[in-house]
């Protein structure tokens, strides 16, 4: 029996989700049938939606499957431990960048946002505010970061993502490179081989790699990291991606997220997991972190706020492991916080006072109308010609051409135009070949007219 409560703030979707993940976790075994949608409506007086929507999340996260004839039946789920599981509540990389050498009428960059975005006027009272106040310039801030700041973070990563975590484990820092640094050099002593998803982001691999890291790449397939590849490899080590996988966009399902723990826990292993663009899904709730799923303090999670705030301000986090704070202080000797601290500050006050939440909320609309309207155009004008590699979340389209295609003409047409495009091949070391089509950075009445432009560039390049 579930219980659905009409009276709580958590919408009634999200309680029955809670509810069958739980059932499912405690007393469902793989292909076992759950009840038809239409039956949990009748039995809990849902509308046939909030039911669809549950179910529909569950599926999303690999808990469930629909089969032919069968409605929904239970993956094959390993019985893992998840009695600290904690509830789905209410979750409403930097890449290099673009050196512009002329001036371009659209820019498909893929990681920025449109500079209006930004909630400049509210920043802007706020900053005022902290620099009058008792602020002391006079000595070093804290290495880790202010702790009214990881208090802030520690609240909406709790709340938001699912994590388990408070003030003390997290460590502000200034970008994902540097975040990566300071991992490969904490762990240098007991870790010798980094594996990573291939495709992958370049960068994390190059971080490891100039720290003296050998690299194992393990290979992708639709259930995000292949973890048989994983065993093979003599890596402990692995980064990962596993809610929006990058450059694919596979999810990684629920099954594979605990087969992966498992991994971590019997090999005495570490997963540093990614969560670059987790607040940017418009085509489900975002998914709660594979953090939140570890019992054992094997999880290292990386976070920031360049896809949703701003990447100009330079501010990421990390989420370390209680075991491993000590090696971090052991290691970490600058002991001066790599954020300045009136923006760490501003930072602060500015998610204290409810401004982050309400920001989240509008940059996720903005940004759903224009990758819902970017998928339109590029299905309408394009047709045929293309398939849509990555779509659903995070700030870009990616995209192949069908035919034969000419990427060397795709990419002259393009800057004699004025258009800039960019390509997979440049962010994944060569790995993985599409075009990367963001949308963030645009204004959404400049899409048409940017799609309309590329479209005619991209049908000369057709070969066939």
């Amino acid at each position: 029996m579930y219980i659905i409560d009409e009276k709580s703030k958590t919408p009634l979707y999200i309680q029955l989700y809670n509810e069958i993940k739980n059932d499912i976790i405690k007393n469902y075994k793989k292909s076992d049938k759950l009840p038809s949608t239409r039956k949990i409506a009748s039995l809990y007086n849902l509308s046939k939606n909030t039911v669809k929507t549950a179910y529909s999340q569950l599926e999303v996260e690999g808990y469930i499957k629909s089969c032919p004839q069968s409605a929904f039946v239970v993956t094959d789920t390993i019985n893992l431990n998840f009695s600290k599981n904690p509830s789905f509540k209410n979750l409403s990389t930097i890449i290099n960048t673009p050196k512009e050498t002329k001036k371009y009428l659209y820019n498909f960059f893929p990681a920025c946002l449109e500079k209006d975005s930004f909630p400049l006027k509210i920043w802007k009272k706020i900053f005022n505010k902290v620099i009058d106040n008792s602020l002391d310039f006079g000595k070093y801030p804290c290495g880790e970061g202010e702790f009214g700041l990881r208090v802030e973070i520690s609240k909406y990563l709790n709340h938001y993502r699912a994590v388990k975590c408070d003030a003390e484990q997290i460590i502000v820092y200034s970008g994902f490179v540097d975040s990566m640094g300071l991992i490969a050099r904490i762990l240098k002593k007991d870790y010798h081989i980094f594996a990573s998803e291939n495709p992958g982001y370049y960068l994390g691999q190059q971080v490891f790699d100039d720290y003296g890291y050998k690299i194992e790449k393990i290979s992708i397939d639709k259930n995000g990291l292949n973890i048989d590849n994983l065993k093979k490899s003599n890596a402990k080590l692995v980064y990962i991606t596993p809610s929006h996988q990058y450059p694919t966009g596979v999810l990684m399902p629920i099954n594979n997220r605990q087969k992966l723990l498992k991994w971590a826990n019997d090999e005495n292993g570490l997963i540093i997991e990614d969560d670059y663009d987790s607040e940017l899904r418009y085509s489900s709730r975002p998914i709660p972190s594979l953090q939140g799923l570890d019992l054992n303090d094997r999880v290292i999670f990386l976070g920031t706020f360049s896809k949703s705030l701003s990447p100009a301000l330079r501010i990421s986090y990390i989420v370390l492991p209680n075991h491993l704070l000590p090696l971090y202080k052991k290691c970490f000797d600058a002991g001066i916080s790599r954020v300045p601290l009136v923006m760490q500050k501003t930072l602060e006050y500015f998610m204290k006072e409810g401004h982050w939440d309400r920001h989240l909320r509008k940059i996720r609309t903005l940004n759903q109308k224009k990758h819902n309207l970017m998928k339109k155009l590029l299905i309408e004008k394009l047709g045929s010609t293309m398939k849509i590699e990555n779509q659903g979340g995070g700030l870009a389209i990616s995209i192949n051409p069908k035919p034969k295609f000419d990427w060397d003409l795709l990419k002259e047409l393009s800057e004699k135009n004025k258009i800039k495009v960019y390509f997979a091949k440049n962010f994944t070391g060569g790995e993985w070949q599409a075009l990367v089509m963001g949308f963030g950075g645009l204004k959404e009445n400049e899409i048409e007219d940017a799609i309309n432009i590329f479209s005619k560039i991209w049908k000369i390049c057709i070969l066939e």
